[in-house]
């Protein structure tokens, strides 16, 4: 990155109170970061420390440092001491994501507006005031895929719920110092939890929020690591995208066919127990959930049943 290229960056937050907010940076110079209403950009929150870190523009590099805070400072879900900063890095300071974007990628109307009066439009911050800036983590999946969301809170070993709201659903994954250890979709009882993490990664839209720690008990606990189930969820939906078209979506529904054409005695036991699954239930969702194979089984089961004329997607 060169001198010239480091002015036409800015740091964009991506969660809290000033979600959508720019702070410019400008070529050979530095922001200091932290509680203390006398640094360029003020972060009052109790997990941010007085004098937090440093973000520098020198010698054509972008460069952040932590002055030893207290509860550290994350780019990508890495803590580091000093690292070098790249277009599209994601620094979590506090319970703020801040992504570095190019002036390119910011909306026309924010990037006219850097120093306008804030209750005209999203909030800037700017060097003449400083930014203060409260909130939770919270933002669109769009801005932070989950993958990247949960390898930061597993890295800064966060504790809380996790809520994903898309148009038509509620999530929810449970965290404990980091770990994943339930996920639920819609509160609903009959889906298990690594399915639920697993179906809830594949999602693409919404918004997502850290909410406090839930006082439930669950029997069923997950106990794989963060990197693991992470690993599976991803061989999982691509695998699942290998299919093709025919995968129905998950609110269809099934029917087998009649008069049924093709031999029963063709079929393997699993393939068997899918045709009584969509005979007892019938939508794809509750056949997911019912089943006692993982969703990447089963949809391959269904998918071979459509194929070879045993039932149809209504």
């Amino acid at each position: 990155m060169s001198q010239q290229q480091a002015g036409q960056y800015v740091l964009k937050f991506i969660s809290g109170k000033y979600q959508g907010g720019e702070f410019p940076l400008e070529q050979n110079s530095e922001i200091l970061i932290g509680r203390s209403s006398e640094l360029d950009m003020v972060l009052v929150e109790d997990m941010v420390s007085r004098k937090h870190a440093r973000i520098s523009a020198r010698s054509g590099t972008l460069e952040i440092e932590d002055f030893g805070s207290t509860n550290g400072t994350f780019v990508n879900g890495e803590k580091i001491s000093k690292a070098r900063l790249r277009e599209g890095d994601r620094v979590l300071i506090g319970t703020n994501i801040i992504k570095l974007v190019h002036r390119d990628q910011v909306g026309a109307g924010n990037a006219a507006g850097m120093g306008a009066n804030p209750q005209d439009q999203m909030p800037q911050a700017n060097r003449t005031t400083g930014a203060t800036l409260t909130g939770s983590i919270a933002g669109l999946i769009e801005e932070v895929p989950l993958p990247d969301l949960l390898q930061l809170f597993s890295t800064s070993r966060k504790s809380g719920v996790l809520v994903i709201r898309t148009e038509v659903d509620v999530s929810k994954i449970y965290l404990r110092e980091g770990r994943v250890y339930y996920a639920s979709i819609n509160d609903d009882p009959e889906l298990a939890p690594d399915k639920a993490f697993y179906r809830i990664l594949s999602w693409r839209t919404g918004t997502f929020s850290l909410e406090p720690v839930s006082d439930e008990v669950f029997e069923d606990e997950l106990d794989a690591s963060i990197e693991n189930l992470l690993m599976e969820s991803m061989r999982q939906l691509d695998e699942i995208m290998a299919l093709g078209d025919d995968v129905p979506d998950l609110s269809a529904s099934l029917r087998i066919n009649k008069p049924l054409e093709a031999p029963l005695r063709d079929l393997t036991p699993e393939l068997l127990d899918t045709i009584q699954l969509v005979l007892n239930f019938g939508s794809v969702s509750r056949v997911l959930n019912r089943s006692s194979a993982s969703d990447l089984e089963t949809l391959q089961d269904v998918v071979y049943l459509i194929r070879n004329d045993y039932m149809t997607v209504e």
